[in-house]
């Protein structure tokens, strides 16, 4: 059903036919003329006359239809299409500064490889989570990848209170994916430490994981030994110190095992980027996507027609039409 999104401009449509009937009731005015044959044969002629304000007035409707602006209903279209549902779960503690991927810190690289990961999607619904001493959802899961993109890249040190409590982060994920219909339901978990915030233990929220049909893929990022982690900040920047890298191995392949999904170790940013690629083929499901298409205003054939009879209108006016002086 065609709309208008400016209907009350379809009275001026209106009003040109009262002005046609009101053109052709007056008649043209008399004329004095020396050959009293003249007007019989105008007379005879009378369609012809009719013509240019009949093209005028054509053109006069069709502009004022398309001034009312008329719109074409939207449509709906279902796709089915192979994707999993993902939330992925970013540390955002203090201690993902540590400069030990050159020649970024690690939140840098895990932000570049979570992007890219993002862009080797199509169909997949991807959510995005940061947990540092609290966790906060960034983006509920969604098809609206360049909004996703940009969370990415807005993730920032300092936004969270400081610490790492994994157990709120991945029960923060669990939680994006509790109503989402998809038979594959996937966390990813980045951290770089060990869990010492929050108030839900990480196996809890692991538990609860698996009873929701989640698998949890958890990556512990960060080289072994020694790094260059901040310890402190001060009018210059951060202070930076040799420390040991401590992350809780055990842990996380706890949590990954009961979930039914994997724990990897990223050490570098390519070992990173690997992982991401390994999960990437890891499994895929059947989901359905329902795009709308926004009901259009169709102005153009309108716009045409009325510059046809515009055109039209000067050709037999200066042609076949007859007006007597």
């Amino acid at each position: 059903m065609i709309t208008f999104a400016r209907p009350l401009l379809l009275l001026l449509a209106l009003a040109i036919p009262a002005w046609l009937w009101w053109r052709r009731r007056r008649g043209p005015r008399p004329a004095r003329v020396a050959d009293g044959g003249v007007p019989s044969k105008a007379a005879g002629r009378a369609w012809r006359v009719q013509l240019p304000p009949t093209m005028r007035g054509l053109a006069l409707g069709a502009l004022s239809i398309a001034a009312a602006g008329p719109r074409l209903p939207g449509d709906r279209t279902v796709e089915k299409r192979e994707g999993i549902s993902i939330v992925i779960a970013v540390d955002v503690s203090s201690s993902m500064l540590a400069e030990d991927f050159a020649p970024s810190n690690r939140l840098e690289v895990a932000k570049r490889q979570a992007v890219g990961f993002i862009r080797g999607r199509d169909s997949d619904r991807i959510g995005l989570v940061a947990f540092a001493g609290e966790a906060l959802t960034q983006v509920p899961v969604t098809l609206d990848y360049p909004v996703l993109e940009q969370a990415v890249l807005d993730l920032r040190i300092g936004a969270l209170d400081d610490g790492t409590a994994i157990g709120s982060g991945l029960a923060t994920a669990v939680n994006r994916l509790r109503r989402v219909k998809s038979r594959s339901k996937v966390v990813l978990l980045l951290t770089d430490g060990e869990n010492n915030r929050g108030s839900i233990d990480p196996r809890t929220a692991a538990d609860a994981a698996a009873a929701l049909g989640v698998r949890v893929y958890t990556i512990g990022v960060g080289t072994e030994g020694e790094a260059r982690i901040p310890t402190g900040r001060g009018l210059s920047g951060y202070r930076y110190e040799m420390l040991p890298v401590r992350i809780d191995e055990a842990l996380l392949t706890e949590i990954a095992t009961r979930t039914g999904g994997r724990y990897f170790r990223a050490k570098d940013s390519d070992a990173l980027s690997r992982i991401f690629a390994q999960i990437d083929q890891l499994e895929t499901s059947q989901v359905e996507m329902i795009r709308y298409r926004s009901a259009d205003e169709s102005t153009r054939p309108l716009l045409l027609f009325a510059l046809v009879c515009l055109g039209l209108e000067l050709v037999t006016a200066a042609t076949i039409a007859v007006r007597a002086p």
